[in-house]
């Protein structure tokens, strides 16, 4: 169940996860980001910020390096189905974020809901800017007013 989705999940962060978010998320998942105040609701607006995300925040979930603070990298894990609590930790113009990850999956295996918390302020801060210029570039362009 929840490991199951957590193994899809690590398989989604290395991009060998046939489908994708597609997926993995259910149609009416639910993401609470520590940036935006009202819950997100649906696949689309979830796959977009976890996406974001994944441009925003550097490395990969797998990747160990020489050096480590740099990576985004998950730390701990924490199953009780069904949920999941993934801590982890990154850098972010060499300042450090540290942060978990609250998965919970329906009964047929799919992510219901999405949770991100972040810490310290100084982390909050530059995801949100980093997060705010990368869903600006991820937004198709307006056409001009007329």
């Amino acid at each position: 169940m929840i490991d199951d989705v957590i193994t899809k999940w690590h398989l989604h962060m290395r991009g060998q996860l046939e489908g994708g978010l597609d997926a993995l998320l259910a149609d009416d998942v639910v993401f609470f980001s520590p940036i935006v105040f009202t819950p997100q609701r649906g696949k689309e607006i979830t796959k977009l910020y976890l996406l974001a995300a994944g441009v925003a925040l550097p490395g990969e979930a797998t990747e160990i390096s020489a050096d480590k603070e740099k990576k985004f990298r998950y730390t701990k894990t924490i199953l009780d189905h069904p949920h999941a609590i993934l801590e982890f930790e990154t850098s972010i113009d060499g300042k450090y974020v540290n942060g978990i990850d609250m998965i919970t999956c329906n009964e047929n295996d799919e992510i219901s809901e999405f949770r991100v918390m972040i810490r310290p302020l100084q982390a909050i801060n530059l995801v949100h800017r980093q997060m705010g210029e990368t869903l600006e570039r991820m937004s198709p362009p307006t056409a001009p007013a007329s």
